[in-house]
């Protein structure tokens, strides 16, 4: 299996150098771009199409939300995690609507920023449990009660694993929940993220509640 391709967006170039030399003690990862505003960033993900991009919110010419709009709009399968000193609920709801698939505070640990990058990449919701609680009681608010069967045609299989994941399981925890594999579980989550067009599994359970196919309920 191929490294882990990570794209860095953040202004302050000690952080930005801090965290690039702590992905890079790690064999599964790399650093393939650092961008220092919001421009540069869109820039660079057309042009390395990374697989995951490590995002700040505040950053000039081009703030980190619209930058992961035109990322994602451009990048589907690119996840977007974002690194930042803000939990407001602006922001949160922003980059919800964005596409990022993660958000993270800068007070994490090294180690939890490189568990996060893994497992965003992986298809594992990355979300401090209270901005999960935030973002979901927003998706709710947005469900439109349409559509009850997917369109894309998941099958019952991806619906039932979509459902379990939806409740912020790991992937070993539906693997056991659901009787099947790790393996099996990472590979419906990718079959989902490819019919939906998205890049994470944070935006896989937005898009199903917006369409209505999963119901408010079925979520913490």
């Amino acid at each position: 299996m191929g490294k882990i391709r990570v794209l860095l967006a953040e202004d302050h170039v000690v952080v930005r150098e801090g965290t690039r030399r702590l992905l890079e003690r790690e064999d599964d990862l790399e650093v393939v771009g650092e961008a220092g505003d919001g421009a540069e960033a869109i820039a660079l993900a057309l042009e390395l199409k990374p697989d995951v991009v490590v995002m700040d919110i505040s950053m000039p010419k081009v703030t980190g939300i619209e930058a992961t709009k035109e990322i994602k709009a451009a990048l589907p399968a690119t996840a977007v995690l974002i690194l930042t000193a803000y939990d407001y609920d602006e922001f949160i709801f922003s980059m919800l609507d964005a596409g990022a698939g993660g958000y993270l505070l800068k007070s994490v640990s090294g180690d939890e920023l490189v568990q996060a990058i893994r497992g965003l990449h992986s298809g594992e919701s990355v979300l401090h449990p209270a901005v999960l609680r935030k973002m979901l009681a927003y998706s709710k608010s947005k469900a439109t009660g349409g559509e009850e069967h997917p369109a894309e045609s998941l099958t019952q299989r991806e619906m039932e694993v979509l459902r379990v994941a939806a409740r912020g399981r790991a992937n070993k925890d539906i693997a056991r929940e659901l009787t099947m594999s790790v393996r099996t579980v990472q590979a419906h989550l990718s079959n989902i993220f490819n019919k939906l067009g998205v890049g994470s599994r944070t935006e896989a359970v937005v898009y199903c509640l917006k369409k209505g196919w999963l119901r408010p309920e079925e979520l913490p």
